[in-house]
């Protein structure tokens, strides 16, 4: 049985990644456990990129973590010496009253953030590679852009290590429990003790987090296609992040070109996938899939509608309301669960780190949880 540790943080994904390098910084003894070797494409923090944004139309609640979360990335960019952050813009289209446009525009509004409103034909204007619906509206965002998940999970993990964190990989857990004394973590290699644990599993929280919240993991997937022409104005230079919803309801996002040319331009479906479980996902993508996004292409940016040049899955993990779950645990108070998840939690990942370190330490955070709540979907908490 290995002893002497603060803190165990389970899952070193992007949320715990971050975490970890955020208790080592505050000069705790912690350590990381992870069933694979990260980065790695199994779960959900992987895709070359992530937007981010701060006009959020899921809640103007987010607002204010994620104006904590760009200083963060900046900060950890800082310190590992490598670029992790791109501003390239954000484009939120839609109808007008759309959760998309008018979710952002109210964020925007009541959080004092800069945007402009433009109709079809301004949009088309200034980005000629995009073919709005004639009612279509967005609101853009300037400070909107992307990170790389890969990169900033290396970064985190790279700063904790240097700051004396232990990370052991390819070391799944098999169960926890709290004692007397703390906590303890079984793995397939041992037996593990500390004063406080961090759980933040992925797509695995319904297997680990030991809650009574109906989590469904969903399969997505990503695509990168080659321009069919115009390749220059596809690069981040020229062309934003995007979500786009249009008349149908059906709501796609995607990427400018970033640095190498072969890897082609990033488009995904948001929501539009098959609920499965991390053993069960099937990680073919299939030819009506193909097509399907393409059918999308082809009618709002019929310039990418080129040669496949790739295709990943992942995962989302969500629950009823969308929101993140993110607390001390109901039944143990030396417990931290994390699923900051439901599709639209990476760009977050700098501050979550900084929560969960503040939560496994202080049992409080002076940030705002009160939405993310772990025990909100079971009445026998509250």
């Amino acid at each position: 049985m290995a002893t002497g540790f603060d803190v165990i943080v389970i899952g070193l994904g992007g949320m715990g990644s971050a975490t970890v390098y955020q208790l080592a910084q505050r000069g705790q003894r912690v350590l990381g456990l992870e069933q694979f070797t990260p980065p790695h494409n199994r779960g959900s923090s992987h895709g070359k990129s992530r937007i981010i944004r701060q006009a959020y139309f899921e809640h103007p609640s987010y607002v204010p973590l994620l104006l904590r979360a760009y200083q963060l990335w900046q900060q950890i960019e800082q310190e590992t010496n490598q670029k992790l952050l791109f501003l390239t813009g954000g484009l939120m289209i839609g109808p007008p009253k759309s959760t998309t446009v008018s979710g952002s525009r109210r964020s925007a509004q009541e959080h004092g953030l800069a945007y402009e409103i433009l109709d079809a034909q301004q949009i088309h204007a200034r980005f000629p590679l995009l073919h709005p619906d004639p009612s279509a509206m967005a609101l853009f965002e300037a400070k909107a852009g992307f990170v790389r998940p890969e990169a900033a999970i290396r970064a985190h993990l790279q700063r904790a290590a240097q700051l004396g964190a232990a990370l052991h990989f390819e070391e799944p857990v098999l169960d926890w429990h709290t004692t007397e004394q703390g906590v303890q973590v079984i793995t397939t290699k041992t037996t593990y003790e500390a004063d406080r644990l961090v759980i933040a599993p992925g797509a695995w929280a319904a297997q680990l987090l030991k809650l009574e919240i109906p989590f469904v993991v969903e399969r997505q997937v990503l695509y990168w296609f080659e321009p069919l022409r115009h390749r220059d104005l596809f690069d981040y230079a020229h062309l934003p992040i995007y979500i786009w919803e249009t008349e149908d309801s059906v709501q796609f996002y995607g990427f400018p070109a970033y640095a190498d040319s072969t890897e082609g331009v990033k488009i995904a479906f948001f929501r539009a996938g098959k609920v499965c479980t991390p053993d069960t996902i099937d990680r073919t993508v299939y030819p009506h899939e193909v097509e399907m996004m393409r059918k999308y292409l082809n009618q709002y940016i019929p310039d990418l509608n080129g040669k496949l040049l790739d295709t990943v899955t992942c995962m989302y993990t969500n629950v009823p309301d969308e929101h993140f779950v993110i607390g001390l645990h109901p039944a143990y108070a030396n417990v931290v669960v994390a699923s900051p998840c439901s599709g639209h939690g990476f760009k977050f990942a700098s501050v979550v780190g900084e929560i969960l370190a503040d939560l496994a330490i202080n049992g409080h955070t002076p940030h705002p949880l009160e939405l993310f709540s772990p025990d909100r979907f079971n009445p026998s908490f509250q």
